[in-house]
């Protein structure tokens, strides 16, 4: 528990004990889930955590109220990382307002089967006000980053932006660790489909005076954020962060494998300022779909199989295309024993994706790597460097 500011301070908890966030996202360095409390004439808490951390939390809750009584618990995000102890709360601290809208309140009767909430609770729009004295709040709706209820919060006094689950990532607060890798794996894993609802709520958040940040997962950002900010409008932009080629391969008995090593070392020799290497059965599925939005340009070198492609690199492909994957150049390299069919297989799966240039060169492996394939892979080389 720590002050953000004079008035705001933060209650949230971290989880050691995840092995998978949101039953798919490895996180080896656990989860934070963020909660805080304004202490104004009116108090306001911004949303519960995870049930498995509810008499922690609450205890973290009790000792920044100081014997006080919360009025409005306000509900930016119905995950139930987030909301899990809402009817817990509420038997708390039952005089308090849940602040919320439309849809949140449809969620809450979703989750929670007849929980009554009576005359507690306060139905907000976009724009509108609530003052707990000193603190005005401003409530900022942004639906589908990444779920239809969510709202943000701002606080026109202490400008400060509660950002629900944006400008969040991986990891609990007690390891220190790179913001920007776990910040975009985290984005491209969960947020990367919905780009378009992302630049619309920077464009309402350009509007204000934001001068720090408080996520619902990761540290509060205080310094520097043109440079968060700026991520997020790459990120949700579709654009290219790092000048660079990221190679994604499967191989099954080695062959492929050597083709995308090769390619790589090729590409090295050549000073192509990054080259980012996968191969997709073994290395973390999320890891490679933040490396396929980070660069510019991508490589799939994977194997016919069963007249398709190798299962990882389907997998790979659908997680990349769901996510609305765009604005990119891809090579293809592609092993066949008998009836190579890799290189169609991929093209059509990217069939409804935007803007995707695709190199000229196909790289085309009968088996083994022979010398022909040298040349290919040697103008593919040149091709990615153009």
């Amino acid at each position: 528990m720590n002050n953000i500011t004079k008035d705001i301070i933060y209650i949230g908890v971290n989880d050691h004990q995840i092995d998978l966030f949101e039953g798919q996202y490895d996180v080896p360095n656990g989860m934070a889930y963020n909660s805080y409390v304004i202490l104004d004439q009116k108090i306001a808490v911004f949303d519960t955590v995870d049930a498995n951390f509810t008499d922690q939390w609450l205890a973290n809750l009790s000792e920044a109220l100081g014997g006080r009584k919360p009025d409005y618990l306000i509900v930016q995000h119905m995950e139930p990382d987030h909301s899990a102890n809402l009817k817990k709360f509420i038997e708390v601290y039952p005089d308090t307002v849940i602040v919320g809208n439309a849809k949140t309140f449809t969620f809450i009767a979703n989750f929670f089967e007849g929980l009554d909430l009576g005359d507690k609770k306060l139905v907000v729009k976009d724009g509108d006000t609530l003052s707990l004295g000193s603190h005005e709040l401003k409530f900022v709706f942004a639906p589908m980053v990444h779920w239809p209820e969510v709202m943000m919060t701002y606080d026109t006094t202490d400008k400060v932006f509660f950002s629900a689950d944006a400008f969040g990532k991986f990891g609990a607060l007690d390891v220190e660790e790179d913001w920007a890798c776990e910040a975009r794996r985290y984005y491209f894993g969960i947020v990367g489909k919905y780009g378009a609802q992302v630049q619309a709520l920077l464009k309402k958040a350009g509007a204000l005076d934001i001068q720090t940040i408080c996520p619902l997962h990761g540290p509060v950002l205080t310094e520097n954020l043109p440079y968060y900010l700026g991520l997020y409008n790459t990120w949700s932009g579709y654009g290219v962060e790092s000048e660079g080629v990221f190679i994604a391969y499967t191989s099954v008995y080695g062959n492929t494998k050597k083709a995308a090593e090769m390619l790589a070392e090729k590409l090295t020799a050549l000073g192509c300022p990054k080259v980012a290497i996968a191969d997709l059965a073994r290395e973390d599925m999320a890891e490679s779909v933040e490396d396929a939005f980070r660069y510019g340009k991508l490589v799939l070198a994977t194997t016919t199989y069963n007249a398709d492609i190798f299962p990882f690199m389907k997998h790979f492909i659908l997680d990349l295309t769901e996510r609305n994957y765009q604005n990119r150049t891809i090579g293809i390299i592609e092993n066949g024993s008998w009836a190579p069919t890799a290189a169609k297989v991929i093209k059509g799966m990217f069939e409804k994706s935007k803007n995707i240039t695709w190199l000229d060169t196909t790289v085309t492996i009968t088996s083994a790597v022979k010398s022909a394939n040298i040349q290919q892979i040697d103008a593919l080389a040149e091709e990615l460097m153009k």
